[in-house]
């Protein structure tokens, strides 16, 4: 991920949010995708910031996207895009105040955000719960996007109780920084709870101009230029189930629901 100062760091953060839009409209043409969970393997992996940008990228493009505060325990996302709610999930869950209400606006035009009440008791009985399914359907009904920033899959169950009901599942990867067995179990465990994973994204990672910050993979691991030119040999990948996820570089993830190998992309930081 480029440094604060970087000239280029707000461009490639758009560039790969935008990226990362596209590769998620194309997962699933039968059946599109509209609630999200963002998640990762460990702690400081930069999920927040992901699931920040790619909300705007969202919004952006004219859909209205609802960011959701699922990290009850370390909440960051009010801190991330500057507002400050009123409200937030366990009133609505309790009958004390509809979503409507609860769910702020934020600078960026049709992006929504709906935050968590501190001190939240046993989070994953609340996200287990039929309430908060409901609640989720209720969303999808007003939102053309849902996005869920949960902890760290390898640290709290939440992440995985969220991803069995909804749409799509994907792992952020710290470049260099998550090791093999980790990422490898983050993935495992999501895999058990039936998450539909989409595929990763590999964050932090070092600009590169002439890639356009951002690479594809091929199911069997060939990098691809963009406009669909020569193929390069992509690092070494570790594999699963008949997906693989790298903690340099992502190789597609094929999603058990549609049977179609997705595109991991590259996410810099802005």
């Amino acid at each position: 991920m480029p440094r604060k100062h970087a000239p280029a760091s707000a461009e490639v953060a758009q560039n790969a949010a935008k990226t990362l839009y596209a590769n998620i409209r194309f997962a699933s043409v039968d059946a599109p995708v509209k609630s999200i969970v963002l998640t990762s393997s460990v702690p400081n992996e930069g999920k927040t910031t992901v699931a920040h940008h790619l909300a705007v990228a969202i919004a952006s493009s004219g859909k209205r996207v609802l960011l959701v505060e699922c990290d009850m325990r370390r909440r960051s996302l009010a801190d991330e895009i500057g507002v400050r709610a009123r409200y937030g999930i366990y009133a609505v869950l309790s009958g004390q105040i509809d979503l409507e209400d609860a769910v702020s606006a934020t600078s960026q035009q049709n992006l929504f955000f709906l935050d968590s009440e501190p001190h939240i008791p046993n989070p994953p009985d609340i996200l287990s719960s039929q309430r908060f399914k409901r609640l989720e359907a209720a969303m999808e009904a007003s939102y053309d996007y849902v996005l869920f920033d949960t902890p760290p899959v390898g640290t709290f169950v939440d992440a995985a109780i969220i991803s069995t009901h909804a749409d799509a599942t994907i792992l952020v990867v710290r470049e260099n920084f998550a090791k093999r067995e980790e990422v490898m179990g983050a993935f495992e465990q999501l895999k058990k709870a039936d998450a539909n994973i989409i595929g990763a994204v590999a964050n932090m990672c070092a600009a590169d101009a002439s890639d356009h910050y951002y690479s594809y993979y091929t199911k069997d691991g060939k990098r691809v230029r963009k406009g669909g030119g020569e193929s390069l040999e992509a690092p070494s990948m570790p594999a699963a189930r008949g997906a693989a996820v790298g903690a340099q570089a992502p190789a597609p993830a094929t999603s058990h629901r549609t049977g179609h190998a997705q595109s991991g992309s590259r996410f810099s930081r802005g």
